[in-house]
Parts: C-alpha cells; structure tokens; sequence
C-alpha cells in the first residue's frame, strides 16, 4: 500500500503550525501564531513555545513598568488574581515570574548546521532577482536543483549521497522515515518546519499563491522536507525534538484553574485599557443620540481605519467644517493594480480577500504634454541607477569611478547624511515639476471583455454600483458634502527594508491612493449615481468626488483632482490649505513638538534621512477597534492607540453591514494587533530584530547577520524606544461596537470563526446597546454577556441574554 498520500496528508497537518510569510517587499501583515488560533490563547502560546521557541507574554519588567506607571489598575489586578487562586499581592507574583529559568546555551549543534547550509541554499534559489549569477537550474524546482548542485557544497558531509537521492521528493522522505510509525510522521515534519519558520513561511506562502516565481521556479514542501530530513541524517541532527522539561516556574506557572499567571496580568492591563476606552464611548452615545444634525458640511473625508488616521482625523476637524469617516483602506475594491512605470502587479487587497480584477493606470495616447515630461523624467532616471548598480558590481569600473568623481560623489554622500532635510527638499521640489503618472492617467475601471490577463479588466456597471453601495451603507451614508475624498494612505522613508509595513495593510503593504482612485471614478459616473438612487441612495448633482493619499511619514495629504469641475475650484483650494494645517497639528502631535512649522521640518527630515531607524511608528501603540458613527469618537483623543470604522445601526437593520465588519476589518485589525503584540514580547523569534544588523536577502525578506532564518515580523525599532523599553503596549485587541447586543449576537452566532477567537481570548469585544440606556456589555463567552460596569473578577461574571425585540 502507498504510503505518500499519508505522507503528503501529515506534512499538510505539520505545515499549520508555520503561518505564511510575505515577501519583504509585499510586506503583510500576520499573526506569527495563525496556525494556532484554534485554541485558547493561553494553550497556543505554550504551543508555540514549544515549537517556535518564542515567549508569548511580556516580561515581569515589563508587567512591573505598566503596573507602577499605572497603566495597569491596582484594584483590577488584585481583584483578578485573586479570582485566579493567586497570591493578591502583585508585589509577590512579579517575584514568582521573575524566577524563571533564564538560562540560554549557546553551543553549536548539529541541527544548527544544517540550517545553516540550507539557508544558503534557500537563498540562493528563491531569490527574486537580486543575484547577478542566479543558481542553476532552478527551473527543474528546489528538490531537483539542488541534488544536481549541492554535491558540490564541500560543507556536506557526503555530498555524493545528495546526487543518489531518488528523483521524486516524497521517496526521500519515505527513505528517512523508515524507522518511525507512520503517527509520528507529523511531528517529525511540524519539528524540521517549524525550525526555520521564517523560510518554511515563505515558501508555504509561495505555493499557495502560485504566482510568476512559482511558476518558473518550484518550490514544495515536500520537497524542501527531502532536503532537510536528507541534511539532518548527513550531519547527524535529531529527526525528532528532545522532550523538554517542564520547571513548572515563572510565567508559565498556573494555578489549578490553569490559567497561566502572565495571563492574568495581561488580563488586568487589557481591562484596565478597556475601562478607559468604553467609559467614554457610552457617553458619547447617549450624547449623539440627543444631537441634533449640523447640516451638510463643507467636505466628507473618507480615510483607512488605520490608528495613524485618528490622529489627522482629529485636526482636520478642528480646521474647518470637515466630516471624517473610517473605512477599510483598500476601499472595498478587491484589485490587482499596475502602475504605469511599475515592473509587476500588486494585489492591492487583504490577504483575507482574493483579488477580483486587474486595474492598470492607462495613458492618454498623445506622448506629449505632461505623459511626455513623466517618461523623460523617469529614463533619466532609471539610466542613473542601472549605471550605480553596474559600478556597485564591477570592482574596476567602480575604482576608477570614485577616482574621477569622488568628491562630488563625496559630497553628496556627505549631504545626504549630514543635511538630509535639504536634500529631501531638494529632490521634493524637483518631483514637483515631474507631472505624477496619476496626473495624466486614468485607471482602467471600465469592463475589458477582451482582456487576456489572467484577471479580467475592469468592473462591470453592476461591480462599480455594488461596491459604491457597500461603501456607504458599511458607514451608513445618508447625506454627501459637495466634496467627497477617499484618502488611502501610503508612506516615505528612505534605506528602509520594511518601507511596506508602514504602506495600507488593507491593500497588502501597497499604498492606497491606486485604490481610492478607482472609488472616486466609480462614484463619478452618472450611471453609477442613477442606479444607486434606484437603491436608495440619492447623491446630490452638485457632489463630487476626489481620491486622495495620506503620507503618514510627513502627515500631507496630496488630493487628486484631475475631474473636478471649476464649480468645486475654490472648495478645493480652501481644502487643500486646511489639510495643510491639519498635518502641521497632526505632526507636532507625534513628534512632540509645540512649533507646528518645526514639527513639519523634523517629520520631513525622518522620511528623508537614510540613517533613520524610526521614520515612524507605524501602528505602534494599537489596542482599540471603533465600530461606530464619528459621533461616539467625536471630540475624543485616543492618542493614535484605536481603529476607527464608521458604522450606523440604524441604517443597517438586517445586520449586513455589521457582518461584513466583523468578518473583514475586524479579522485584520486582530492580525495586526497580534503582529505587534509579539514582535513586542519577543522581538528575535517573532519580529526582526534591529535595523542597524539586517542583511536584506533576495528581495524577499532580512536575516541578521550574514545568514540563518529569514527574519518574518517588525523590526526592535518599529515596537521599542529602547533595547528594553517597549512604546507599544503590548496588550490584545479591544473592540467596541456601538450596536444592540441582540444584533452583534447574531452575527457572531452565524460565524464560528469569529467566535472562536473571542471564546479563546485572541481579542475582545464589548457592545455599547443605544436600545438598553446606553449601556456596555462585555462577551463572557458562549454568546452571552455581562454588564461591563458590573464585571469584576472577585466574582464569577453574571452573565445576562440580549434583550429581544418584539
């Protein structure tokens, strides 16, 4: 009987336990414990430590900072350990966590070789076009290349048994695994995946998607376990994992209730978080319910729900009469987008979404005008740097080139470190008069039925009208400004691997004004506009819509407004010159700065300093999700920390809107969360470690140093003011949504997916109900709730059942 379906069956089972892994230069986010996530939180920390390696939990130092800084409520600590079987005395469980075993042997083993040697390798094969001497062969796929190559590696001890392998993968693994019952199989490939989960990450990731470099050059799983288990027998490493022992000490230490004591503290800091976020919120709802309507206001701005967007939100209010609103910042159009000068495509989506068409930027015809000034431009351009990368790979050429022009070169060496701001703003004044490809093109958002890229082109009349409509009844739309801007986001900092992670995690580590775009043409079109007043959606002849990009490095915010009638000239202007105060508010607000000019000055000098380890935070300090009018968060500083989606119950009376939140933007924002809160606790298994020692790789991620596993989450300086001092508070995901309870359990019933990672403590939820007085409720777990303002731990949670309308 064939043994490889089970083999095949197995290495899929073990493979869950490794989450994929995006290209650095698509850089997505991801929870590092994804394959985990059908277990309570507690369970799949452990787990993962096991397998992983990595700490789940913040240290006791960093417990004992929040505690004594008061970020976590003496009152609420106690009352939760005691409700746990713990000493009450937090004094004494810091002692107890702090005992942990620390011992850290640093030996060189033998499985240490072999990552090593098959790190070169992996290397060398999935590099995506950065070697100039590419390894051959790889066309025949990894498994086959290498046996055709590595018998030359003198690091391996038998290079000739590399060449005997047998020509199919799964016979090699057959060939290592004769000694083992077929149930050990699993845990003997989850040991060898999860050993370089960064590289297995990848390639997982790269099968999946089965895109141009796997189609060119293959890479399986089955076949990188041939290689490895083949490794592993040569060096004599261990096919299966020692049992490791259990000290039963520190934060692993649980009670009888086996909850672990760094769960309870973390529990404590989240309540503590969550206190301070709701309070609020309830007010603010019986508030907006009583107020009355402003009128129309000047201008709509639709930005990402991305925490860096509360931070300009909040001043762009203050500089006129401006209406923001929070929507996911791919806005709703699930896209494959080329630009016009770009080399490759990109999904500009969710990874939760599969893209639905390809949109490209289309040229006019005449190459004049400013199309002609842009491609001039950007020859110039691309001829400079293909003669810098040739003289960076021929030592004589670049010898006699720094003997001729060093001191130029020097001293723009020297300029570009010394004064980067002025250069910045040098080459800023320069691109000012080079027209932007969006200034002469239009997206191909029309249907192409003759289009023979592998996703259609376009959108057909009923997808345009489909997703307008989405977009206004997700943030329950009523009434339309006589400006309307979609703003997506995007970023600018330079010599920085990890530009991507500050891009729209919404549209896959890619800017978002491609997207926006698209929506403000979609909205534009009058025949969009009559089929939307069909469905009850009346936008008024005089409201146009514009696209727009936020640099959350610098806080400008460029709007497009190639359509814009000379009707809307003058609304424009006056927008245009009150973003500009916005952004100098929003950036001496993150720059803690009080001169609005000088903050302008130094969030420019970070974006264009190639030194720079921390151009921004990025989504550092993230603990909140919003659902809810702008009403509830109206007025409110929540300090950058919150995901803001605009969301009206009363205009979404069957729950559709609401479902679609906590499937989609929901989800993502726990992932996102889920990735800072690890990179945080432990920064050299879960995120990259420092800037300052990365060894970017073939275009697909960093080590540190020169070799091992690729590096898959942020950098120390993305989450860490300092080597030991966390900025982001590593804390799980609080959602607050403002709907009744009897709704938000309906959707959450209907989606066990969801529920599971609330049932496992991945996040929270709580509901402030409009129809029970304004009051929060907090899910305990199996779709029931309790009164957030009685909820303590000294006493088992009282749970109540949503109130049911007649």
């Amino acid at each position: 009987m064939s043994t490889e379906p089970a083999i095949r069956d197995s290495i899929d089972t073990a493979a869950e336990a490794v989450g994929s892994v995006w290209p650095l230069h698509s850089f997505v986010t991801a929870n590092p414990l994804a394959g985990f996530e059908d277990r309570p939180f507690h369970e799949a920390v452990a787990d993962a430590e096991r397998t992983l390696g990595g700490d789940g939990y913040p240290s006791a130092d960093v417990f004992r900072r929040a505690w004594e800084d008061g970020r976590i409520d003496d009152d609420v600590l106690r009352a939760e350990l005691a409700a746990h079987g713990y000493d009450a005395d937090p004094a004494a469980t810091l002692e107890r966590m702090e005992r942990a075993d620390a011992d850290d042997p640093n030996e060189t083993t033998a499985d240490d070789r072999v990552d090593a040697v098959l790190t070169k390798w992996l290397s060398a094969f999935l590099d995506e076009g950065r070697a100039k001497w590419p390894m051959p062969d790889r066309d025949r796929g990894f498994y086959a290349a290498f046996r055709s190559v590595a018998r030359y590696d003198g690091e391996i001890p038998d290079a000739d048994a590399v060449a005997a392998l047998p020509d199919d993968p799964v016979d090699a693994i057959r060939d290592r695994l004769d000694e083992y019952p077929v149930g050990r199989w699993q845990d003997v490939f989850e040991f060898h995946l999860t050993a370089l989960p960064g590289w297995t990450g990848l390639l997982k990731r790269r099968a999946e998607a089965d895109g141009a470099w796997q189609s060119a050059y293959p890479i399986t799983l089955p076949g990188y376990l041939a290689v490895r288990l083949t490794l592993a027998d040569l060096f004599d490493a261990p096919l299966v994992p020692d049992e490791a022992p259990d000290d039963g000490d520190g934060a692993a230490d649980t009670t009888g209730d086996d909850v672990p004591l760094a769960e309870v503290w973390l529990t404590a800091w989240e309540a503590t978080y969550r206190s301070e976020l709701v309070d609020p919120l309830t007010d603010a709802s019986e508030a907006a319910a009583d107020a009355d309507d402003d009128g129309r206001p000047d201008a709509q701005l639709v930005f990402c729900i991305d925490t860096r967007s509360e931070v300009i939100r909040r001043h762009v209010e203050r500089a006129g009469d401006y209406e923001t609103h929070g929507y996911a910042g791919f806005f709703g159009i699930p896209m494959r987008y080329e630009g016009y000068d770009a080399d490759v495509s990109v999904d500009a989506c969710p990874p939760i979404v599969d893209a639905q068409h390809r949109i490209a930027d289309r040229p006019p015809a005449d190459p004049d005008g400013d199309r002609g000034t842009h491609d001039r431009w950007h020859a110039v351009r691309e001829a400079g740097a293909s003669v810098v990368e040739r003289l960076g790979a021929n030592a004589a050429t670049a010898f006699s080139f720094v003997e001729s022009a060093g001191v130029g070169y020097g001293s723009a060496l020297a300029a570009r470190t010394l004064v980067p701001e002025r250069v910045g703003g040098l080459l800023d004044a320069v691109g000012r008069r080079v027209p932007d490809a969006h200034e002469f093109c239009e997206p191909t958002v029309e249907y192409n039925p003759d289009s023979v890229n592998d996703l259609r082109e376009g959108l057909t009349l009923d997808e345009r009208v489909e997703y307008a409509a989405t977009a206004f009844e997700l943030m329950g739309w009523e009434r339309f400004g006589r400006v309307v801007a979609f703003v997506g986001h995007a970023s600018h900092t330079t010599n920085n691997p990890f530009d991507s992670s500050l891009d729209c995690g919404a549209c896959a580590g890619n800017p978002g004004g491609p997207n926006a775009r698209v929506l403000a043409r979609i909205c534009n079109d009058e025949a969009v506009r009559a089929a939307l007043r069909e469905r009850g959606v009346d936008v008024p002849d005089d409201t146009v819509f514009v696209a727009g990009e936020h640099d959350t490095t610098t806080d400008g915010i460029e709007l497009y407004d190639g359509d814009v009638p000379e009707s809307h000239a003058a609304d424009l202007e006056r927008l245009r010159a009150d973003l500009e105060t916005a952004r100098a508010g929003a950036a001496a607000e993150r720059v803690d700065e009080d001169d609005p000019d000088a903050a302008v000055r130094e969030a420019e000098r970070r974006a264009a300093d190639w030194a720079e380890t921390r151009p921004e935070w990025g989504l550092a300090g993230n603990a909140g999700f919003v659902v809810g009018p702008r009403a509830l968060t109206d007025g409110l500083d929540l300090d950058g920390r919150a995901f803001l989606h605009s969301y009206d119950w009363t205009t979404d009376p069957d729950g559709d809107a609401l479902e679609a939140i906590v499937t989609g933007p929901m989800v993502v924002t726990q992932w996102i969360n889920a990735q800072y809160y690890f990179a945080t606790v432990d920064n050299p298994v879960y995120g990259s470690g420092s800037k300052v020692t990365h060894n970017p790789v073939g275009n697909v991620g960093v080590y540190q140093g020169n070799g091992g596993d690729l590096m898959t989450g942020l950098p120390l300086q993305s989450v860490m003011s300092a080597a030991d001092e966390p900025y982001h508070q590593p804390v799980r995901l609080s959602t607050v949504i403002h709907a009744p309870v009897e709704r938000v359990t309906q959707v959450l019933a209907d989606h066990d997916a969801v529920t599971g990672l609330l049932n496992g403590g991945w996040l929270s939820v709580t509901v402030v109900d409009p129809e029970q007085d304004h009051r929060a409720f907090h899910y305990a777990g199996d779709l029931e709730w309790t009164p957030a303002s009685e909820r303590t731990a000294e006493t088992a949670p009282r749970r109540v059942a949503p109130t049911t309308r007649s």
